[in-house]
């Protein structure tokens, strides 16, 4: 089979094409025929090994010390059931599934295996698998923080980076679960994030964050290129500033939770389970949740696809189709 490796660390163009052996699923496992993958920010920092210095160690201990020890990336993923391990009794042959990989990658091939017992689920049935390849992984992120966080009916939540794959999502959620929300974005996404139902669209680019009028039951942080300090003025007393990025928290949120009443929700990944993703897909198909995509590249334009998102100005999610 056709796969995208990564022998090193780098730029886009490490990215090579390559024939590999197809996998075999084990008993448990169901062997997918890939028809869509996407280019996260996850598959960014994995390829380029982009880490704060703080986690340079541990990550290249987790992501291998010399080069990669997985060489195929891709955390998310849209296909068919080709076939199915013996003691598989959710899924059979032929269905069209939607899975996050991010534990072991490798959805950057035409096929690949998943155990049943993981984050993969049948396909919401209104949607393509380009639109479903895209849901994995932002929207349960959105979704996991969202219900850390607690978020009510009337609660009023800020997200910055309300544009992008996960924050695009949050918006949708933080509505659909009666939140007021206001999305912050550049001048050239505010309609974007109006029409995904945000109530208020801020412009960075043109105004203060600081002096927003108003203070928030929850801040989302989306995309980390803004500073704890900002948001600090505008939580609410027992608010939650959550940040999907970031794995531990600053010595200033630190002293900011000992002298005040705030909580912090850092960077975790999402239990490695099929509910949120159930979940998910029956808000698409009551059409109480609808996948931005901003642009589409065949797999083998997938270098292309990585300079791109590395710019760091997608909306919404970036699509890899597998022909």
């Amino acid at each position: 089979m056709r796969a995208i490796l990564y022998k090193k660390y780098g730029p886009p163009n490490v990215l090579q094409l390559k024939e590999v052996e197809k996998p075999i699923p084990k008993d448990n496992e169901i062997l997918v025929k890939v028809k869509a993958t996407t280019v996260s920010v996850a598959d960014i920092r994995s390829r380029s090994f982009t880490v704060p210095p703080l986690f340079w160690l541990p990550a290249r201990i987790t992501l291998g010390l010399r080069q990669p020890k997985k060489q195929i990336l891709g955390m998310e993923l849209a296909g068919v059931v080709e076939s199915i391990g013996r003691n598989v009794k959710r899924f059979k042959e032929g269905d069209q599934v939607f899975a996050a990989t991010l534990s072991d990658f490798g959805a950057y091939a035409e096929y690949k295996c998943l155990s049943e017992d993981g984050p993969v689920s049948i396909k919401p049935n209104n949607i393509t698998m380009e639109e479903a390849a895209a849901i994995p992984i932002g929207a349960r992120t959105a979704l996991f923080f969202l219900r850390k966080a607690t978020l009510k009916k009337g609660d009023k939540i800020l997200i910055y980076g309300a544009s992008g794959s996960v924050g695009s999502y949050a918006v949708q959620l933080a509505k659909y679960f009666g939140a007021n929300v206001t999305g912050v974005c550049s001048t050239t996404n505010l309609d974007m994030v109006k029409a995904l139902g945000a109530d208020k669209v801020v412009d960075y680019t043109k105004e203060d964050l600081s002096k927003l009028e108003g203070t928030y039951d929850v801040i989302f942080e989306a995309v980390n290129k803004s500073s704890f300090s900002t948001w600090l003025v505008l939580l609410k007393s027992g608010g939650t500033y959550i940040n999907v990025t970031e794995p531990i928290p600053s010595f200033q949120m630190v002293w900011a939770k000992l002298t005040g009443n705030i909580n912090f929700i850092m960077s975790r990944n999402s239990p490695e389970t099929s509910e949120a993703l159930e979940f998910i897909k029956g808000l698409i198909e009551k059409g109480k949740l609808k996948v931005a995509i901003d642009r589409s590249y065949p797999f083998e334009e997938i270098v292309e696809a990585h300079r791109y998102v590395e710019k760091g100005h997608k909306k919404g999610n970036v699509i890899i189709t597998i022909k």
